[in-house]
C-alpha cells in the first residue's frame, strides 16, 4: 500500500473511531517527512477552511502556543499585513487596545511576539481571515516549513488533511 493509499485510509479510520490519536501523529510525522512541503500546506490550507475542523482562528492559536519566538513574530506578522489597513480598526473593535503601540509598527519582533497571549492571536487571526481570506494560505505555507509544529492543530484536523492530501495526489 502506498503512503497517499495509507493516508485516506487512515482518515477514514479516525472519523470512525477505529485510529488512535497517536496512529494519527505517527502518520502524520511519516508523511511530513515524504511529501512536499506545498502538498502539506495545500493539506493544512483544506483543514484551515474547513468545517470539519475547528475554526482557522482555534487552529492558528494552537500553533502560535507550540511556536518559538521567531515562529511568533512570522506568524503575526503575516496576520498584521493581512488586517492591512483594517488593522487599527481591529485593535479598537477587538478589544486589544494594549497591543496597540505593538502592532502599529508594522512589524513584531519575536521579543514583543512572545509578549502577545492567545486570546489576543485568536481576535487577530479571525478578523484577518475575514478581511483577506487568503490569509489561510499564507499561514499555511508558513506552518508547512515548521512541519513538527503542524500537530498543534490536533488530530482530527491532521487526520482530516491527510486525508485531504490523499485525494489531491491522485
Amino acid at each position: 500500500m502506498g503512503l497517499l493509499d495509507e493516508l485516506g485510509k487512515l482518515a477514514g479510520q479516525f472519523a470512525s473511531g477505529q485510529a488512535s490519536d497517536a496512529q494519527v501523529h505517527e502518520t502524520y510525522d511519516r508523511t511530513a517527512r515524504a511529501v512536499p512541503q506545498e502538498d502539506l500546506a495545500g493539506g493544512l490550507a483544506a483543514a484551515f477552511r474547513s468545517d470539519q475542523t475547528p475554526p482557522f482562528q482555534q487552529m492558528v492559536t494552537d500553533l502560535f502556543n507550540q511556536s518559538n519566538p521567531q515562529q511568533k513574530a512570522g506568524l503575526l506578522n503575516q496576520l498584521i499585513a493581512a488586517l492591512g489597513p483594517q488593522l487599527s480598526q481591529t485593535i479598537a473593535a477587538g478589544g486589544l487596545g494594549s497591543l496597540a503601540g505593538t502592532l502599529s509598527q508594522g512589524s513584531v519582533t519575536p521579543r514583543q511576539a512572545s509578549q502577545i497571549q492567545p486570546e489576543q492571536v485568536e481576535v487577530l487571526a479571525e478578523q484577518a481571515a475575514q478581511q483577506d481570506p487568503s490569509i489561510m494560505d499564507r499561514a499555511a505555507g508558513f506552518y508547512a516549513q515548521h512541519p513538527t509544529l503542524v500537530k498543534a492543530i490536533g488530530a482530527a484536523a491532521l487526520a482530516f488533511l491527510m486525508g485531504r492530501m490523499s485525494q489531491g495526489r491522485r
